[in-house]
């Protein structure tokens, strides 16, 4: 579910991608392939869960 950088950052797979897809155009298909980052206020609770964080 999540990747750390080497800079700290956590990255993440965006939502609404497993199922239900050809409801979508393509322009949206392509906007939720890309990785998304963790934003700041997150980041904290985040890296509480995570054990390699």
């Amino acid at each position: 579910r999540f990747k750390v950088t080497a800079s700290g950052k956590i990255l993440r797979s965006r939502a609404s991608r497993r199922h239900l897809m050809s409801a979508k155009n393509a322009k949206k298909k392509r906007q939720l392939a890309k990785v998304g980052r963790v934003h700041e206020t997150d980041l904290a609770r985040i890296k509480a869960n995570l054990p390699f964080a």
